[in-house]
């Protein structure tokens, strides 16, 4: 389980397997097995050294994600402990869902979400974007909207959102429970 909110940025340094360096994200506790939220995904750690770790990433992984098969800038987070602050909201690190960036403003940022996960999205709720935890500000049918303040694009990799980049969604946990237990609600499955 994680929160949303980003320690580090690392980068990807190889893809098979995926071996990443941390930047200044504290490895001292982690341990082989424990995951790792990067750029939105949970991983388990596989290996552990200075200021790296490696993660195996399935094919189907791949093929539901974005930002994972190349190298580059990723938005780092380990698992929350007992007792952590819950600063953003409650995230899994089970992506969604591919979005893609439609318009980028002046602190505003517009995602169309895959019509599927639409319902899930409400103004004033929480979204994941690339594991960042984000307050939707406006909802059109599959097009949302979110702000990003200056602190969140320092210390994070949307900086680099434009239109056509894609990005990893994570709709809210508490919506898609409330959604399941909704006596005429569709049974669908998300990956």
């Amino acid at each position: 389980m994680f929160t949303g909110i980003v320690t580090a940025v690392g980068r990807i340094m190889r893809v098979a397997p995926l071996e990443v360096d941390t930047g200044a994200l504290d490895l001292s506790d982690v341990a082989v097995g424990d995951s790792i939220c990067v750029q939105g995904v949970c991983l388990t750690v596989t290996s552990i050294g200075p200021r790296r770790f490696t993660a195996d990433v399935s094919a189907e992984t791949l093929r539901v994600t974005t930002g994972l098969d190349a190298p580059g800038e990723v938005n780092l987070e380990k698992s929350l402990a007992v007792g952590d602050r819950l600063g953003g909201h409650l995230v899994t690190g089970h992506v969604d869902g591919v979005g893609e960036v439609v318009k980028r403003g002046e602190g505003v940022v517009g995602i169309r979400a895959p019509r599927a996960l639409s319902r899930f999205i409400a103004a004033k709720g929480s979204i994941c974007v690339d594991g960042v935890s984000l307050t939707v500000n406006r909802v059109d049918n599959d097009l949302f909207e979110v702000n990003l303040i200056p602190h969140t694009l320092e210390v994070t990799t949307l900086g680099r959102l434009a239109p056509g980049v894609r990005v990893n969604l994570e709709v809210d946990l508490v919506a898609r429970y409330v959604e399941r237990l909704l006596p005429s609600s569709p049974r669908t499955s998300s990956t």
